[in-house]
């Protein structure tokens, strides 16, 4: 992983400096007796990437998420043809093709004002969003990487208000889709919105989420969280669209290459 220039993207995935932000360096101490510098340095290197130094690697690799808004190339984060193995209904295989990229900001009008008051405590340093079809151009996906200014706790306290709360499966707390002009998804607006996912990561200041819906534009009476409507025998109009499969699949995949480009110390299987 390279630390060069700061960047940010503009709509058509293009590179564009930010400039003004540092990304602090990381300090190696308490380092045992080791023959040469070179010595020294490799055993710190690989440490911080594998996160085999206990909690001072964990921390590391927690801080070395959070900059990747700026490190990372966009192709790396939101690859213009991601594939999903298994992703779709039945164990069929997904294809996905990146359709637009919005420039990357801060989260001001980028959530609902309630789904905004609850990701408030994390703050945000950096929103990143894409919109990708499927294969057959029928459905649009709009996926996310909130960059929190939080720390682990407060992750974890997110993280935990979710799951205790089932904040995840309220329609009142669904993600915002992104609309492109000129492209598949530019009637995707918030009535279009038939599923979705959040996951709030506790080993990194990330919030993934993905919001789906269909290409031609048709609103949506009754939207329906991802993990309902992957279910077995699911019988609402999303379920049975595959839409849940489509935000469930490109979240994960997404959220599989964020870690990718963290290392082995936040590489979970997903």
């Amino acid at each position: 992983m390279s630390f060069g220039e700061p960047e940010g993207y503009d709509g058509y995935a293009r590179p564009r400096a930010l400039g003004g932000r540092r990304r602090p360096q990381a300090v190696a101490a308490g380092v045992c007796l080791v023959l040469g510098l070179g010595l020294v340095t490799g055993a710190v290197t690989g440490s911080w990437l594998a996160g085999d130094s206990g909690d001072d690697g964990a921390r590391s690799a927690f801080t070395a998420a959070g900059d990747l808004w700026h490190s990372v190339p966009v192709d790396q984060l939101f690859p213009p043809t991601v594939q999903g193995r298994g992703a779709g209904p039945g164990g069929a295989d997904r294809t996905w093709t990146r359709v637009a990229v919005a420039p990357d900001g801060d989260c001001a009008g980028a959530f609902d004002p309630l789904l905004a008051k609850v990701l408030d405590p994390v703050g945000c340093t950096r929103l990143l969003r894409a919109t990708y079809t499927d294969a057959t151009q029928s459905h649009v996906t709009t996926v996310g990487l909130l960059f929190a200014k939080a720390d682990a706790a407060a992750m974890t306290a997110l993280a935990d208000r979710f799951e205790k709360e089932d904040l995840g499966r309220r329609t009142d707390l669904m993600p915002l889709p992104y609309a492109a002009k000129d492209t598949v998804a530019v009637g995707f607006g918030a009535p279009q919105r038939a599923s979705w996912t959040v996951s709030v990561l506790t080993d990194a200041p990330v919030v993934v989420y993905a919001v789906s819906g269909w290409a031609d534009g048709r609103t949506v009476d009754e939207p329906e969280p991802a993990e309902e409507a992957m279910e077995t025998g699911a019988g609402s109009a999303p379920a049975q669209a595959g839409l849940g499969h489509e935000a469930q699949g490109l979240a994960d995949r997404v959220e599989r290459a964020l870690r990718k480009n963290v290392g082995p110390a936040t590489e979970h299987p997903s």
